[in-house]
């Protein structure tokens, strides 16, 4: 089935529900809404006498079933406004539909049967026994307002999975389970990595488990740079609005962005010198960074690494777990240049980008984002920013194949954006890398050529991981929580079976602490079996238990997160060979670079 035949067909069904729905609680009981198609099926909004509940999911699916199965004709009919509003006067979303349509709208309007019809534009099945064939079944019911209004009515709006058979329905609620098993939001609390407070909307409590393998993910990270000539620095979190004014964040994103005015409660006025706000960015720093001293082209590229915290404002409706966030660290980068020398650094950065995501087994697609309506600058910087970034895209990819996002760049210059695919097969823009003529120009930054002439720099913007906080909830679930052993917040976990036993599993603890690893060693009076189950309940990658035979002989037993196989009698070293190479194992890359 094509896309438009599905969206005919789940927009049909959408149809049905609402009939269902009306049949089920009756005509003057329901007030009906919209029932678009989306992306696994279709929604229908309604006013109703009560609660739609989980009991009543399997008494609209049957309702539906029945109404196919009258194989009614669907009638599409054009109408004049006045026809309209006297069709739809029982009907008030309806009615204030027709009524802001522009005079000159063709109004149609769709029959199933000769007792439901429905304000639309179609198109639509033209019998009930296309439908015969298909799969559905009610997601939830949950609330809306109309129009998307906070301040408009409050509506019930009741999700439907539709697909064009009962396998692939079958197929997408096997996926609609494992997502809900990998789901971040879930895991987070569960494995006591993050928690969100009301009291900081959209900015995440990173507790210690997860600090630990946030940590761990930077300390990848800052190893690779190092490899490619990076240095890393920081800056304040606040700036005056003039560093703003400069790289034209206030003009362009100040509705994104935390603004604190100079007095509490004070109006913002244009003209005030003490206007502070959260940078959004990290990039006006950088330029800063650069510009404290002269720069000769020797020195060119520059590469400047940071990973403060950023804020941007964000509307609540859009927060999403750590996917979407308004407190994150990015990946930020920014290297200067000169003109000759872009394609060679962005080839490395590419680079860089196929070992970080290889590491994770994480695949991408490149997309070009090319010049927005808003843009800052001159058309032929434009031009000649946009064709290097083709030319990089053309000899990775070879000529066309990749997407182009014409107007989707940033203001300051053209990007290309790394869309990596999770376990689920979802994507997610992440990395990016963005060309920049502009921001040099506007912070007066130079550098002497090789001509004796003051010239100035390209800034090539660039992350991998993006948000550290969308990469983290990414892996997350990607790994079900149960991390590689270099990331995981506890490698080791060590079990004393009783308490004469205590004393030589510290000693192991200190032993594995010396090598660098995250260990922890559970000296509890409590059962073996409960100690053993709360490392597994963490996913911990290696559980050691020791008792009598093993302290006498100075060995371990091990348990392999996975694995139901125990391994007795291994000796210390043996034990300290086994961790020292699993914790190595996401550096072999580089060793061998």
């Amino acid at each position: 089935m094509t896309e438009e035949l599905l969206e005919v067909y789940r927009h049909s069904l959408a149809h049905i529900l609402a009939k269902a729905v009306i049949e089920m609680f009756g005509r003057d009981n329901v007030q009906y809404a919209i029932g678009p198609q989306i992306a696994d099926g279709c929604y229908y909004d309604f006013t109703l006498p009560r609660p739609i509940t989980e009991d009543d999911y399997k008494t609209i699916e049957d309702k539906m079933a029945e109404i196919i199965k009258r194989k009614e004709d669907w009638t599409r009919k054009e109408i004049s406004r006045a026809e309209a509003l006297e069709l739809f006067k029982n009907q008030k979303y309806k009615t204030e539909l027709i009524e802001d349509l522009p005079e000159d709208e063709v109004i149609s309007i769709y029959w199933t049967g000769d007792d439901f019809v429905d304000l639309c534009r179609g198109p639509h099945v033209e019998n009930s026994k296309e439908l015969m064939q298909a799969a559905y079944k009610i997601k939830s019911a949950s609330g809306a307002y109309w129009r998307g209004d906070s301040s408009r009515d409050s509506l019930q709006r009741i999700y439907l999975y539709a697909f064009p058979d009962k396998q692939q329905l079958k197929a997408h609620l096997n996926l609609v389970r494992e997502a809900m098993e990998r789901d971040h939001k879930k895991l987070g609390p569960e494995l006591d990595l993050f928690m969100f407070n009301e009291t900081a909307p959209g900015m995440p409590y990173w507790l210690p488990d997860g600090w630990k393998v946030y940590q761990a993910l930077i300390a990848y990270w800052r190893a690779v740079h190092a490899r490619h000539g990076y240095y890393e620095i920081s800056a304040p979190v606040i700036n005056n609005r003039k560093l703003w004014l400069i790289s034209g964040h206030w003009a362009h994103y100040q509705n994104n962005m935390f603004v604190i005015p100079s007095m509490a409660g004070k109006e913002i006025r244009e003209d005030d010198p003490d206007v502070f706000a959260a940078k959004p960015m990290n990039c006006p720093n950088a330029m800063m960074t650069y510009k404290r001293t002269v720069h000769s082209y020797k020195e060119l590229p520059i590469r400047y690494n940071e990973l403060d915290v950023v804020h941007r404002k964000e509307k609540s409706g859009q927060l999403n777990g750590l996917f979407r966030v308004q407190a994150f660290r990015q990946d930020d980068c920014h290297t200067f240049v000169m003109e000759s020398q872009i394609e060679s650094e962005i080839a490395d950065i590419m680079n860089i980008a196929d070992q970080i995501y290889a590491t994770f087994g994480i695949t991408y697609r490149c997309e070009l984002s090319t010049r927005p309506d808003d843009f800052m600058g001159d058309i032929e910087v434009w031009n000649r920013a946009e064709a290097a970034l083709k030319r990089i895209l053309d000899n990775k990819y070879g000529e066309g194949n990749y997407e182009i996002n014409e107007g989707d760049g940033a203001f300051y210059g053209p990007k290309i954006d790394f869309q990596i695919k999770d376990a689920l097969g979802r994507e997610w823009q992440c990395g990016t890398v963005q060309l920049d003529f502009q921001l040099p120009h506007n912070f007066g930054l130079t550098y002497r050529d090789s001509d004796g002439l003051q010239k100035e720099p390209v800034v090539i913007h660039r992350a991998i991981f993006g948000s550290l906080e969308r990469f983290m909830g990414i892996l997350i679930e990607n790994y079900k929580g149960a991390f590689p052993f270099w990331m995981a917040a506890t490698q080791v976990g060590i079990v004393p079976i009783r308490e004469e036993h205590n004393e030589y599993a510290k000693e192991i603890e200190n032993m594995l602490m010396d090598m660098g690893i995250r260990v922890v060693c559970d000296c509890d009076d409590k059962n073996m079996n409960a100690k053993v189950k709360e490392f597994r309940l963490h996913k911990v990658p290696y559980i050691v238990v020791v008792g009598d035979k093993e302290v006498e002989e100075g060995t371990v037993s091990i348990t392999v997160r996975g694995s139901k196989k125990q391994l007795h009698g291994v000796p210390l070293a043996r034990l300290c060979e086994m961790v020292r190479t699993m914790n190595e194992e996401h550096s072999q890359e580089l060793i061998a670079e």
